[in-house]
């Protein structure tokens, strides 16, 4: 295809509507609660608490995505399917924090209309011919089954309410990761600039958080008085925004040939349902470790050593972003397996895993250097030795 006639389909391919960043706001919201969840219960439960309504957030936001991306541009269903989706969805991440405890039949029931609702605007696209019937009755009974787990888990105490609950997660996802995948390939026709731009627009969502929370925990908000901004403090804000602006240069340097690469896949609706919806979440889920370690490592004394568990969210976050993107970037053909870049993301992961094992006496502040430290080296490295910003993700066919 020539690059005047790929210019002009994506001219004409639609792009995110106002509705769809109303919709964004309220999921900035509950990342946000996501990350106040995390920071508070700040053990393996309250870990595991955090990402599976992660999960139930994320995939909700995702749902729409291809939902909306089967609609027609700015076409009146996606306006009366949105909107009242979004009251729900904030209602969804105002009981958040305390879905394992009192509010979590508030969470489920409004969660399950919200994702009956993404079923609706399926089904709307189906009878117009933009998306398959057959693909969607698949998932629909996986969604339905999941949202009466979901359900009756919101009905019951922990454990079984964590147990009835992951299967509800693990049943959704599995819908059309593999129960219906050969109808998933038939799903819809993917509008390529549409989808690459609103899963970038969730990544930028994230690291604004991230930015957020080293802020509020720098500032002491919720904590009383402000704090005053002492070097140590002042130094321990700035390194953890450089080490949010390095997350973004890694996305976003390369955010171009990963849609050019979605647009030429011989497979471009699995390819997306692997590289996007999938592959994301551990994405989303590195950049919220690592925006609560750096909230613990601010909202502290930064000169001192900081503990086991938010060095291990600190650095085990970032290393969890670089590696998720590094198998996105390989599921799409960006990036062969082993290549220079792959063994880069991969030495850079083992590093901040050594830093977390071997860093318990070190200061917090010389963790977040080491970590923006290694970030560096690894933009730097996929960017110098190509010549430019992005060229090191063009390769010949």
């Amino acid at each position: 295809m020539s690059a005047t006639s790929e210019g002009e389909r994506a001219e004409i391919e639609p792009r995110t509507t106002p509705v769809e960043l109303l919709w964004d706001l309220v999921f900035a919201f509950a990342i946000t609660q996501v990350s106040t969840l995390l920071s508070e219960r700040l053990t393996w439960a309250g870990f595991g608490q955090a990402l599976l309504v992660l999960a139930l957030v994320w995939w909700a936001w995702s749902a729409f995505v291809w939902a909306v991306n089967a609609q027609l541009t700015g076409s009146q269903p996606v306006k009366v399917t949105l909107l009242p989706a979004t009251g729900f969805i904030f209602v969804v991440a105002l009981s958040l924090p305390h879905a394992f405890a009192s509010e979590g039949p508030l969470f489920a029931s409004c969660y399950a209309v919200v994702r009956l609702l993404h079923l609706g605007l399926y089904v709307d696209a189906s009878r117009r011919g933009s998306a398959s019937w057959s693909a969607i009755v698949g998932f629909a009974v996986t969604v339905i089954v999941g949202m009466v787990l979901l359900v009756a888990g919101s009905l019951v105490p922990d454990p079984a309410r964590a147990i009835l609950w992951t299967a509800a997660v693990a049943i959704d996802y599995a819908g059309p990761a593999w129960l219906t995948r050969e109808r998933l390939r038939g799903l819809q026709q993917v509008a390529v600039a549409h989808f690459a731009e609103r899963y970038s627009l969730f990544v930028i969502i994230c690291l604004g958080e991230s930015i957020v929370s080293v802020g509020a925990g720098a500032l002491g908000s919720g904590h009383g008085a402000s704090r005053t901004l002492s070097a140590s403090l002042v130094a321990a804000a700035a390194l953890s925004l450089a080490v949010t602006i390095g997350m973004w240069w890694a996305y976003f340097a390369s955010s171009e040939g990963t849609e050019r690469r979605l647009r030429e896949h011989h497979d471009p609706v699995l390819a997306a349902a692997d590289g996007y919806s999938y592959l994301h979440l551990p994405i989303v889920a590195g950049i919220i470790l690592f925006a609560v370690g750096a909230k613990l490592l601010v909202r502290g004394d930064p000169t001192a050593a900081l503990p086991g568990s938010a060095r291990l969210v600190l650095c085990g976050g970032v290393a969890v972003y670089l590696l998720a993107h590094l198998a996105f970037q390989v599921r799409l053909g960006e990036v062969q397996a082993l290549d220079l870049r792959a063994r880069g993301r991969l030495l850079a992961a083992a590093v901040l895993a050594a830093l977390y094992a071997f860093g318990g006496g070190v200061a917090g502040l010389v963790v977040a250097a080491v970590v923006a430290v290694v970030l560096a080296a690894v933009c730097g490295a996929e960017m110098w030795p190509t010549g430019g910003l992005g060229a090191a993700t063009v390769r010949a066919d």
